[in-house]
């Protein structure tokens, strides 16, 4: 069967990749064509487009690049047509993945939504649309199929790919050594995010709090999907780049600050102490205020239904409040183990499930049947 997957994130790229490779067990004669990155052209077939030049932050930031996304949809309508897959697989990636949907369906071609778009945060009276254009929704959140019962939409639950990822990592017995890092100093992990925009917006406020942490290696988990020269004059004393080896980065770590994302749930799972920090534009973070319908904005807080990491977002993200809960996951050991309590819970929730295996085994039947 002929498959057409668009993911417009590093996150979406990863998830994407591994069902690609599950979907080729399941049906050998996978035909693969896509919009993603470095990892699904790992697994074969035709890339469209590359994620990269897709990548835009918060509200605002996406409505002033309006036009060049349009264009984008423009390209992916013509080729959908050209192609005519057995299936348009969409994960996440809602404000351009929605109006892929719409024209798909319209178009009478099948499709799945792999990682539900979060419109259980803002704009909960999106469902509605979703239902007439979604064929099959696999969601990987436990929460997130209560949600779509309340709307009278079943969807299929397949477990978190991330607990999969995290569950499966071995931790690597030289990283101090092939890295050249001093295995007597314990590490504080920074994960500032994938895009370039985000970066600048987190990582000189991150590292800006060194002095009272000159007993510790602040490791910075670089993407290779970035120039590694841009890296360069983030670089100092007591701060290293690491690239492309963030799970063992974390599997190696004392505490963390992270932005907002994929990566805080990571953490989580790996059992570092982490604080989550976020901060975009003044006049994107007044509409995601007005619209955000829910009280966390980290995946911790929001599958484990209440405050487990610190949030640190817009004007609370700043040095004086990153040292003072930077100091509470490195020394304070009362409050270590409460947030490493709730890192357990979540484990009871997610667990290792065969999240890929699951969605690619549920796809293939949804098509033969």
């Amino acid at each position: 069967m002929k498959y057409y997957l668009i993911a417009g994130e590093r996150s979406g790229d990863f998830h994407a990749s591994s069902l690609m490779q599950e979907l080729r067990r399941q049906d050998p004669e996978a035909e693969f064509r896509f919009w993603g990155g470095d990892l699904m052209q790992a697994e074969g077939g035709e890339m469209v487009r590359h994620y990269q030049e897709m990548a835009v932050m918060g509200f605002w930031e996406t409505a002033t690049s309006v036009l060049k996304f349009r264009g984008y949809l423009k390209q992916a309508q013509r080729d959908l047509l050209a192609w005519q897959p057995d299936v348009v697989i969409l994960v996440d990636y809602a404000g351009f993945n929605m109006r892929v949907a719409k024209f798909a369906k319209a178009a009478g071609l099948k499709v799945f939504y792999y990682i539900s778009p979060k419109i259980w945060a803002w704009n909960q009276g999106r469902v509605h649309q979703v239902k007439k254009v979604v064929d099959r929704m696999f969601v990987i959140l436990p929460f997130e199929k209560e949600f779509y019962q309340g709307f009278d939409y079943k969807v299929d639950y397949i477990g978190n790919p991330i607990a999969d990822s995290v569950g499966e990592h071995q931790k690597s017995a030289d990283f101090y050594l092939r890295n050249q890092l001093d295995p007597e100093r314990p590490i504080i992990a920074v994960l500032p995010g994938s895009r370039k925009q985000e970066i600048e917006e987190m990582l000189y406020e991150m590292l800006a709090i060194l002095p009272p942490f000159l007993d510790y290696q602040f490791i910075v988990a670089g993407v290779d999907n970035l120039d590694r020269g841009y890296y360069a004059h983030f670089e100092r004393n007591n701060v290293r780049i690491l690239f492309d080896q963030t799970y063992d980065l974390l599997a190696h770590a004392t505490a963390a600050l992270v932005t907002s994302g994929t990566a805080t749930l990571e953490t989580a799972l790996f059992r570092v102490p982490q604080v989550v920090c976020y901060r975009t534009s003044a006049v994107s973070y007044a509409i995601g205020k007005a619209v955000i319908k829910v009280p966390y904005i980290s995946l911790v807080n929001l599958i484990a239904g209440k405050e487990v990491v610190k949030e640190l977002i817009q004007s609370d993200f700043n040095s004086r409040n990153l040292v003072v809960e930077l100091k509470k996951i490195t020394a304070d050991e009362e409050f270590i183990a409460r947030q490493k309590a709730g890192y357990e819970e979540l484990w009871e929730k997610l667990g290792q499930q065969k999240s890929a295996e699951k969605a690619a085994a549920l796809m293939v039947g949804y098509l033969q049947g």
